[in-house]
């Protein structure tokens, strides 16, 4: 019986720059395809050991099971990534603008840290990574360090299942180092600024009523779109943020708040008779609708009946444009939310409140953070409050304690009550000493601390003579 030809698990190939190590992994469960273990060696000893080391690799199972792209990676890695909707649509959309042309077809084993880190490097000097040659009317401009960051997490992240999934051996991105973060200061809007916004959009009583509850109340713009009537308790003056509504390329959907914590917010009265007004005008739009007001509905609508949320994107970019318009500092509809939590803070109320309202569940940690500021300007008004109330202390008459002090008082009362005059000289250091039963010694403290006042003027050698 003829024997079967086993075949060969790797080999050694001569090249001109060494010695060529193949070791024969199986096919790749993504690409299909035979996949080969592969490295090169100066001299032929070295060679072997690697074939060895790479056969028992394979044994093992700790090879790399395929030569996956760079997409591959990322593709299966945002298949199985739990995301929320928001955040999986900016993963795909920095994929798709800065990594995919860049690195999508390389192979994601050749990715190393110094790769990364020159490709960080470039974004932060154009984010279309032009590396210095660019056409006439193009003009450079950096990508933000934090979305940098981003891109880097995406990387970790990625590879870090690839490891996992025995996709790579090593996560190159774990060594590579991304820029710094860089915290960005809240920037609200003046109190001025706040009334324009105001009186620009009093014409358009829902949109009013919207900028005004995020001022007073801090709520994101996904919470106030999410607001039914439900929610509102206008008897006891209460704001329940029980949910938030998002809409991506994919889907719109209700879901939980960003920190999935509940809270009930008080209201004031002036807002409280707003959002009366705006729910009696509600239940005018159902009545010529011929339709029933329905505590489901939302709050904030783009229908007569309540019976759709605005959508957050277009509340941010009609904004923008109102914000354009007025020439204000920020155009970012975020800022009103600072505008509410830095004015609370401003005027003395304490943290944990302010974080309560904001929806911050660490405790004030995150809103310290961002508001440090604030909260500095806030504990300066308080120990201004407290040194306003508290009684203060009588200061302690400073008498002479000791036989010099006792010389100096006595030599100021003969100078301040006219006994020496301006350009008069005192007596000598002796003839004071042997008048007061002083040793000479004592009398030149006192007269030190005379001209340190700046009583008299003592030259060396002459007696000291009354200036003051």
């Amino acid at each position: 019986m003829a024997t079967r030809k086993r075949r060969s698990r790797g080999n050694i190939e001569e090249r001109g720059d060494g010695f060529r190590v193949r070791v024969y992994a199986g096919v790749g469960p993504l690409t299909g395809k035979q996949h080969y273990l592969k490295e090169t060696h100066g001299s032929y000893r070295e060679a072997e050991k690697a074939l060895t080391r790479l056969q028992n690799q394979v044994d093992e199972k700790r090879h790399p099971r395929s030569n996956v792209t760079v997409s591959q990676v990322l593709e299966q890695w945002l298949e199985v990534a739990r995301h929320e909707d928001s955040t999986r649509e900016r993963c795909q959309d920095l994929i798709r603008l800065y990594i995919e042309p860049t690195f999508g077809a390389t192979a994601a084993a050749k990715i190393d840290a110094e790769l990364l880190e020159r490709c960080y490097a470039r974004l932060r000097d154009c984010k279309d990574l032009c590396g210095g040659k660019h056409a006439k009317d193009h003009e450079c401009t950096p990508l933000a360090a934090n979305t940098v960051r981003k891109i880097h997490f995406i990387f970790r992240s990625a590879f870090d299942r690839a490891v996992r999934w025995r996709y790579l051996s090593v996560n190159q991105a774990e060594i590579a180092q991304p820029p710094s973060f860089e915290r960005s200061e809240p920037d609200p809007p003046s109190a001025a600024e706040a009334a324009s916004l105001l009186r620009e959009t009093s014409e358009d009583p829902q949109w009013c009523l919207l900028l005004w509850l995020t001022m007073v109340t801090g709520c994101r713009r996904g919470e106030l779109c999410a607001l039914r009537w439900g929610d509102v308790d206008l008897a006891a003056g209460m704001l329940s943020i029980e949910r938030s509504y998002s809409k991506t390329r994919e889907r719109a959907r209700e879901k939980s708040t960003k920190t999935r914590q509940r809270r009930r917010i008080a209201l004031d009265t002036h807002t409280v008779e707003l959002l009366r007004d705006h729910r009696e005008q509600a239940r005018s739009n159902c009545a010529a609708l011929g339709t029933g007001f329905d505590d489901n509905a939302f709050v904030f609508s783009i229908e007569p009946d309540g019976s759709a949320p605005l959508l957050p994107r277009s509340v941010s970019q009609r904004y923008r444009r109102l914000a354009q318009r007025l020439e204000l500092r920020s155009t970012r509809l975020h800022a009103l939310r600072h505008y509410s939590a830095t004015e609370l803070l401003a005027n003395g109320t304490d943290l944990r409140t302010v974080a309560g309202r904001l929806g911050h569940v660490d405790g004030g940690v995150t809103t310290l953070n961002t508001y440090a500021g604030w909260v500095t300007e806030a504990d300066r008004k308080a120990a201004n409050t407290i040194a306003d109330t508290v009684p203060r202390p009588e200061p302690a008459s400073r008498r002479p304690r000791s036989p010099y002090e006792h010389l100096a008082a006595e030599l100021r009362d003969a100078i301040t009550n006219g006994t020496y005059s301006p350009g008069d000289e005192l007596p000598t250091v002796t003839d004071l000493a042997a008048t007061h039963g002083l040793s000479t010694g004592t009398v030149q403290r006192a007269i030190t601390l005379l001209r340190q006042e700046g009583l008299i003027d003592v030259a060396r050698g002459k007696r000291a003579k009354v200036v003051h």
